[in-house]
């Protein structure tokens, strides 16, 4: 058993008020600096496993890599390790790296459909600058996460009620290794793949091996050591998934899958047909994102306020709707399965309040031990930035303007017929974010030329556009893929 002596013998130089929910390493650690450092030693000698026996109430069950198999969180013990090591670095943290991500928040007040306020805001190369930011944000953002249950750094749908993020975390990852439908030996690609955590379970789920591509460093890191104490034959890349081409090889990947990472991503549909040329014919992608829904309306100033508080929380530049990537996804060249919320009644407030309240409590704790100087300083401008705006996310949320867990499963077709003029334009307006129309005779026009050429007619409806000054697709855009 833990000495209790070192547990219960603190120095504590004021009284701190917390909660029941207040995390009990945080509870633990309100003493002194040293005291600190000796329970983070003990963590690591495992001195702490029965104590943390008795805490836990979590479901342990093996994992097999031959086939798939249902897994549940991670024991408490691994936990609290991988909560301490994030405290030390963020202990650590230079006042120009804490300046650095609090600057960073500029890039979630703009957004990538708006190239002229990017420039102003960030200059011509604005592009490369965006990519400066991500890295000073998740370089400290991903240790902040780790503190919580958010440690693969999503929120996920809502898959069961009764259960927590973790286990929630773990039963959409079995949703994915299942929908994928990978072979043996497969090859998947994760864009944004964090820390590696899920690229580590999707791997041990399905015998898979994981390529994942992240820019932020510190994550590559942490990545790369969690699957090698795994033995996992998993690679990790940093590089910028917005410079394209992805340093991949044509044909190259049996599946891709990525959760929440295209809400950074400057053209989805180039990275569309990225994805169609890195991945084998019969492939499969799974996707889960941030979406504008239907009940959103840009000209309702709530629903616009609700927006400027919502992005910097959850990380989004871009402000995809599930029409415009699923229209970006045929373009490119693939079938679309499936598209909806994956969330049980299309809500995710119930997990959202659950990691709010936790960062909440987490906050109380922390501020309280900066008052005793056992923590920094900066930990108080790092979570008090942290905890801001959840309740517009909840609202929003509430209100199914927004969604962070729309789900698309989209294929590359084994058999690649090509694609008319006419579906093209169809597809491309199909990405459209208003309800402005192309005149009917613009479209049969195109109908009637690729007529003339021989094609087989097409029936074809009005469809829309993306404003009253947009001009149809011309012939040179055509592309030589056709989607179902």
């Amino acid at each position: 058993m833990v000495n209790k002596g070192i547990l219960t013998g603190l120095t504590v130089k004021s009284t701190i008020t917390l909660s029941s929910s207040t995390p009990r390493f945080l509870v633990r650690v309100a003493g002194s600096s040293n005291n600190f450092d000796m329970l983070a030693d003990m963590v690591a000698r495992d001195k702490l496993a029965d104590q943390v026996a008795e805490d836990s109430d979590m479901e342990v069950q093996p994992l097999k890599l031959t086939n798939i198999t249902k897994t549940r969180p991670p024991r408490a013990l691994r936990r609290m390790e991988t909560a301490l090591r994030s405290i030390r670095v963020l202990r650590g943290l230079t006042r120009n790296q804490v300046d650095n991500f609090m600057n960073s928040y500029i890039i979630y007040d703009l957004d990538w459909a708006d190239e002229k306020q990017m420039a102003d805001a960030l200059g011509p190369d604005y592009q490369k600058r965006v990519g400066e930011c991500l890295s000073d944000y998740y370089s400290v953002l991903n240790h902040l996460c780790a503190i919580g249950e958010l440690e693969k750094m999503y929120i996920p749908p809502v898959m069961d009620l009764q259960a927590n993020i973790l286990t929630n975390q773990s039963l959409y990852e079995e949703r994915i290794a299942e929908e994928l439908q990978l072979p043996l030996d497969a090859r998947l690609l994760d864009l944004g793949c964090g820390r590696g955590r899920v690229a580590a379970h999707i791997s041990m789920l399905t015998g898979a091996s994981v390529t994942g591509l992240n820019i932020d460093l510190d994550q590559v890191a942490s990545a790369v050591a969690f699957n090698k104490e795994r033995q996992l034959q998993n690679e990790f890349v940093r590089a910028d998934f917005n410079d394209l081409p992805l340093p991949f090889p044509d044909a190259h990947f049996d599946g891709f899958y990525q959760i929440q990472a295209f809400s950074l991503c400057k053209d989805i549909g180039k990275m569309c047909k990225e994805l169609h040329r890195v991945l084998k014919p019969g492939a499969r992608l799974s996707l889960l994102d941030w979406a504008q829904l239907d009940a959103y309306n840009d000209q309702d100033p709530s629903h616009r306020h609700l927006m400027r508080r919502i992005k910097p929380l959850i990380g989004a530049i871009g402000t995809p709707t599930p029409k415009s990537l699923a229209a970006a996804l045929e373009i490119a060249g693939f079938r679309v399965l499936q598209m909806s919320n994956a969330s049980i009644n299309g809500l995710q407030s119930p997990l959202i309040e659950r990691a709010d309240g936790y960062f909440r409590a987490a906050r109380i704790a922390t501020l309280g031990l900066v008052k005793l100087e056992i923590l920094p300083a900066h930990f108080k401008t790092l979570f008090n930035r942290l905890t801001q705006n959840c309740d517009a996310f909840v609202q929003a949320d509430r209100a199914r303007l927004i969604t962070t867990s729309y789900h698309w499963l989209a294929e590359k077709p084994r058999d690649i017929p090509i694609l008319s003029k006419v579906d093209t334009a169809v597809a491309a307006q199909r990405s459209a974010s208003k309800s402005t129309t192309y005149p009917l005779a613009i479209v049969n026009a195109v109908a009637n030329e690729e007529l003339s050429a021989g094609s087989q007619r097409t029936s074809v409806s009005e469809v829309g556009s993306s404003g009253p000054d947009t001009k149809p697709p011309s012939s040179a855009d055509v592309s030589i893929n056709r989607f179902h």
